[in-house]
């Protein structure tokens, strides 16, 4: 959160970085969506982001989010992942840091015949943008969202939120709700925030899934093993705070490094989060640099 008004430079070299990250981020958005086609493999997708955003000067922040009609977020491609894309609805969830300054992106590609639920929450994200300034309340801007949704006849996931972000933290306060809630945060100038509206024909709650391919580092630590001990070298190093993918480790048997590593509360999990089977859920996000009448969009 930013402390005042009269405090927050928005030229600074912190923000000229997180719209850097946020430019990177809308051109590998673009490039990326236009690739997902039925047939088409999901870690040929999440590789082509991820190399495509090097290739432009940033970082992955964390690994590319490709989640399947009832996933919601954290699903990501396993290191011989040969999955592909069916007539399914398909969220690409992005994110860019620059020196640790960072940018958020989602949108949905709908393979499966379901317009509406995609602009459900393309709709809302456009609502909630419209809405965005110093003074506004997260509850009203989470109340815009949800009236939109329910317009379409779908309901918003409500514990899943847009949030603060921060130098090498992904989540931070402010969260954003996706519906109306009394008791929100008010925005100030120089807030960084990504909002993410999440629309679903099921009942609008996620639930944790069995599969977890996302990790973050919990605390520093030391582990004898010499596998665990280079891959918690590369993320102390590499990866700092942001989360990251087994698949991006750099040790041989990755695996058995991140399960010793879990076993010690050196890193934890991010477990698939999803609806119940049988539903869908779309999802859009911009990051905004809240400004002094209104916000710029960096991910446009």
């Amino acid at each position: 959160m930013a402390d005042s008004e009269d405090q927050v430079d928005l030229q600074s070299e912190k923000y000229e970085k997180h719209r850097e990250a946020g430019d990177i981020l809308a051109q590998v958005r673009e490039e990326t969506a236009e690739r997902v086609e039925v047939g088409v493999s999901h870690l040929e997708i999440a590789e082509y982001a991820e190399d495509r955003i090097r290739e432009l000067g940033g970082k992955p922040a964390f690994p590319v989010n490709i989640s399947i009609d009832e996933e919601a977020a954290h699903a990501t491609p396993s290191i011989d992942d040969d999955s592909t894309f069916g007539e399914e609805m398909v969220n690409l969830d992005i994110g860019v840091h620059v020196d640790g300054w960072l940018a958020d992106t989602a949108i949905t590609v709908d393979l499966s015949g379901t317009p509406e639920l995609a602009e459900a929450s393309e709709q809302a994200l456009e609502a909630a943008l419209e809405i965005v300034e110093p003074g506004v309340e997260t509850g009203e801007i989470g109340a815009e969202i949800e009236d939109v949704i329910d317009g379409y006849g779908y309901n918003p996931v409500v514990n899943l939120t847009g949030h603060g972000l921060d130098h090498w933290e992904q989540h931070t306060s402010p969260n954003i709700p996706n519906r109306a809630v009394s008791q929100g945060t008010t925005l100030e100038v120089g807030d960084v925030v990504a909002i993410e509206p999440f629309a679903t024909d099921g009942g609008g709650k996620v639930t944790e899934g069995a599969t977890e391919e996302i990790f973050g580092l919990e605390r520093e630590g030391t582990v004898r093993n010499r596998q665990a001990r280079e891959a918690l070298a590369q993320i102390t190093d590499e990866f700092k705070t942001l989360p990251f993918a087994t698949r991006w480790l750099e040790t041989d048997r990755a695996e058995m490094a991140l399960r010793r590593l879990k076993r010690n509360d050196i890193v934890h999990g991010y477990p698939v989060l999803q609806e119940d089977d049988g539903f869908l859920v779309s999802q859009k996000e911009h990051t905004v640099i809240v400004t002094e009448d209104g916000c710029e969009v960096t991910t446009q």
